[in-house]
């Protein structure tokens, strides 16, 4: 393993343990449920196949739904946001072509396109979560209502751990 993959297995050791102890029991009027580990998703390099993008974040979906007791809940909108990310990436960057191992971080592009990449992704991943817990479309505002919190919420603590690890993740030239 390289130092790159094994730096990653730690962001997400983090991550996990971050999710689970703290924000699984913040729950804020039952509107507001932070998902910080959608981090380890976007940490990823930019250049990622797609087979390892998408086992990664089957794995990273997986160990959630195993300790949150959700059934493939996160594993679903974990994937489904891997599925995005090449798209969004795609249409929001200017250059089609990234160095070699770019990992997504402020000093790395840019404040203005992390805070649009992380906030797009996000909503994607919440999205399909939420609209997957409830499986209707009854409850459509109160669910868009908990989507729109929840991402702005999630968004936040992202863009604070994007601040907190920019000096690891800046890529060393």
């Amino acid at each position: 393993m390289t130092p790159g993959y094994i730096r990653h297995l730690g962001y997400f050791a983090v991550l996990l343990l971050v999710q689970v102890l703290i924000l699984n029991n913040v729950r804020l009027g039952g509107y507001i449920n932070p998902y910080v580990y959608v981090l380890f998703v976007l940490l990823l390099p930019v250049d990622i196949k797609g087979w390892a993008l998408l086992l990664s974040a089957f794995f990273g979906g997986l160990a959630i739904d195993m300790f949150m007791d959700t059934l493939g809940m996160h594993t679903a909108a974990t994937l489904f946001m891997a599925f995005c990310r090449p798209g969004v990436i795609r249409m929001i960057s200017v250059k089609a072509d990234f160095e070699k191992g770019t990992i997504p971080s402020i000093s790395n592009m840019s404040l203005g396109w992390i805070m649009i990449y992380s906030l797009l992704l996000i909503f994607l991943h919440h999205t399909f979560l939420f609209f997957l817990e409830i499986f209707s479309f009854s409850e459509f505002w109160q669910t868009l209502s908990r989507i729109t919190l929840s991402s702005l919420f999630t968004f936040i603590l992202v863009i604070l751990g994007y601040l907190f690890l920019d000096n690891s993740l800046s890529k060393k030239r």
